[in-house]
């Protein structure tokens, strides 16, 4: 008789990874539920966008609760990179790292945005698992985007997550302007990232193609303990600047009125 079959887990992580190089981190209890510490701590197979990053978040479960097994025998394997021209790796190759669940393991995902496939390339994985009828539980934890959208006080019953903008200053206006106006007849908030070394130039174009009473939220460092969230309109911001790092994630969001 075959062993039932393993669950694939939605891990979710602080959002500090890389952010303090050589400074101590947070203590995990702080941010995520012991629960979920709990059950990282118990998992042996592990998918990550980064296995580094992984480990170091593990060591970090372990200081908080002991793993069930030395870290050196955790198997941490990372998501393929899709082909060029792909948006996703080739099912086959998202279907063996389920293995271990067909085999009665549980699989733990984790991810650098918080909350694993949500704004992560983890959600090809997800969608590999219910194909292949593999159970998926989201565990509770932080979520980069969700926490902006609450901290913003900008609209949290409509709104769309759009990814990155085109790095290109002319296209990169053109799409500003565009989400905007969509903004504006759909009463919507219209959410974004940029890799951090890009933060500032992401921001001084929102404020140089946005209108003045359009609103603008960024938050910088979630769950860190100086992260921040700003909210203004477009036109306080150009009279009253606020620098943005360029070693921190940032989320930002737009509603037109």
């Amino acid at each position: 008789m075959s062993p039932p079959q393993g669950k694939l887990l939605l891990v979710p992580t602080p959002l500090d990874f890389g952010t303090r190089p050589g400074e101590a981190l947070p203590d995990l209890r702080d941010i995520l539920p012991l629960g979920v510490i709990r059950q990282a701590a118990g998992l042996s197979h592990w998918v990550a966008e980064n296995a580094r990053t992984a480990r170091a978040f593990l060591k970090r479960v372990d200081a908080a609760v002991p793993l069930a097994q030395p870290l050196q025998a955790v198997s941490i394997v990372e998501l393929p990179r899709p082909p060029k021209g792909r948006r996703v790796a080739a099912p086959l190759e998202l279907g063996a790292l389920l293995a271990p669940a067909v085999q009665g393991h549980d699989i733990g995902l984790v991810s650098e945005a918080g909350l694993p496939a949500v704004a992560d390339p983890g959600a090809a994985l997800v969608e590999a698992a219910h194909r292949l009828g593999i159970a998926v539980l989201a565990l509770p934890g932080p979520s980069a985007l969700l926490l902006a959208l609450a901290a913003s006080g900008l609209n949290g019953q409509s709104f769309a997550f759009v990814g990155y903008l085109p790095i290109e200053a002319g296209e990169r206006a053109a799409r500003i302007r565009e989400l905007e106006a969509l903004s504006r007849a759909a009463g919507q908030t219209q959410l974004m990232i940029e890799t951090p070394y890009r933060n500032a130039a992401l921001h001084g174009a929102l404020l140089a193609n946005l209108q003045p009473a359009t609103r603008l939220s960024v938050s910088c460092g979630l769950t860190l303990a100086d992260g921040w969230t700003r909210s203004a309109t477009v036109g306080i911001w150009r009279s009253n600047p606020t620098a943005l790092p360029a070693d921190f994630p940032a989320v930002f969001a737009l509603l037109a009125d």
